[in-house]
């Protein structure tokens, strides 16, 4: 038996003849008294031959913190590392308890990996999932015509101060940023059309391409961009936030509809607000185009504005206001949506942010394309 003692902690090893090696613990393991080292237990572990078993027992154990764990979870990694099996029932119950919410380790005390999955395994796991949120996804729009329609009857749990501050968010404090990108938007449109349209002296025509692709499209996808970068992400952050300190589940205990009081009033605010936003975005991207007009082309203004005023059409310009109506109650629900599926914690917050922005960039591009696909079938 060799025997080693550092304070009052102590540690002793015994050698069976079933080729079973045991350590005694005894005395407190304390951090403040330095422990022994676990040096011997590892040369002892590295031996020719190794033992065939690792049993760790405290019969005389004193107090004890995370010294003892540290000083266990090394050998369990040594001994892992040489394929010696360790034994731990002889530990008191709480330590086995610590140890077991460490987690176990693999070669040299490191994290054991995940098993892999089969690959069918992770088929129908993220089938299952993708079932599950799209089961969720159509409860929720159904939760949400019925709160409608009880707000119509004036019977749904929304108040008129909610809906007026989720209106100021989503359009007084949006305006600015709207208003600089479609302004930029519309000079970047006015220079590409200006390289291809001067190279045949119809610089004119430029007013066209600018006009009919902000009325038309470009005006409502970049109100809907900006929307689901800035006004999506925090709702999706305000409602994740909220799921995790559950105040969501409070107003269900209380009588109130989450849905109807947390959701409603900001999809009716962005389904209210964006059209205006993308007539300003109108407005902000054919000024852009003058701008470029007034500085590069070689046309007149007043010839400028007056193409404007051919080519903008009352079509193209409800076409726009629709298509931006559509994008506020995608990027309206998509953060309310997520921010409630969130998880607990702060992390789970993190992801449903982002996955508010992308889920709804990614909604917008695609009933984006399915207008088009319909209008061009109209013909308009």
């Amino acid at each position: 038996m060799a025997r080693t003692e550092q304070a009052t902690a102590a540690v002793g090893q015994t050698l069976g003849s079933d080729g079973t090696l045991t350590l005694s613990l005894s005395g407190d393991w304390r951090i403040a008294a330095r422990p022994p080292s676990p040096d011997s237990v590892e040369r002892a572990l590295g031996g020719t031959p190794p033992p065939r078993r690792l049993a760790i027992v405290a019969p005389g154990l004193g107090h004890w913190d995370s010294a003892l764990l540290a000083f266990v979870r090394h050998l369990e990694g040594a001994a892992a590392a040489r394929g010696v099996p360790v034994d731990l029932n002889g530990l008191p119950d709480g330590v086995r308890r610590l140890l077991d919410l460490a987690g176990p380790v693999g070669p040299a005390g490191r994290p054991a990996a995940a098993p892999r999955r089969l690959l069918v395994t992770a088929i129908g796991s993220r089938t299952l999932s993708g079932s599950a949120a799209a089961i969720e996804t159509v409860r929720l729009v159904g939760e949400l015509a019925i709160g409608l329609g009880r707000w119509l009857r004036a019977a749904a749990d929304v108040r008129g101060v909610d809906l007026l501050a989720q209106i100021q968010h989503c359009g007084a404090e949006a305006l600015p940023i709207v208003i600089v990108i479609a302004f930029l938007v519309g000079m970047i449109l006015a220079y590409v059309g200006a390289i291809q349209l001067g190279k045949f002296g119809a610089d004119i025509f430029v007013a066209d391409l600018v006009t009919i692709a902000m009325l038309r499209e470009m005006a409502a996808i970049m109100t809907g961009i900006v929307l689901a970068g800035r006004t999506g992400a925090a709702f999706a952050a305000e409602l994740g936030a909220m799921q995790g300190n559950e105040e969501v589940d409070a107003l269900t205990t209380i009588g109130i509809r989450p849905v109807e009081f947390l959701v409603l009033p900001r999809v009716a605010a962005l389904a209210l607000m964006t059209p205006l936003l993308c007539l300003y975005a109108d407005v902000a991207g054919i000024f852009g185009g003058v701008v470029v007009a007034g500085v590069s082309l070689h046309t007149t203004i007043e010839a400028f504005f007056g193409e404007i005023q051919y080519a903008a059409s009352v079509t193209n310009l409800v076409i726009g206001l629709v298509k931006g109506t559509v994008f506020g109650v995608l990027v309206g629900f998509t953060g309310c949506r997520r921010g409630l599926a969130a998880a607990r914690s702060a992390a789970g917050v993190g992801h449903a942010t982002t996955s508010a922005v992308v889920s709804g960039i990614l909604q917008i591009i695609v009933a984006d394309a399915i207008f088009a696909v319909a209008l061009n079938i109209l013909g308009l």
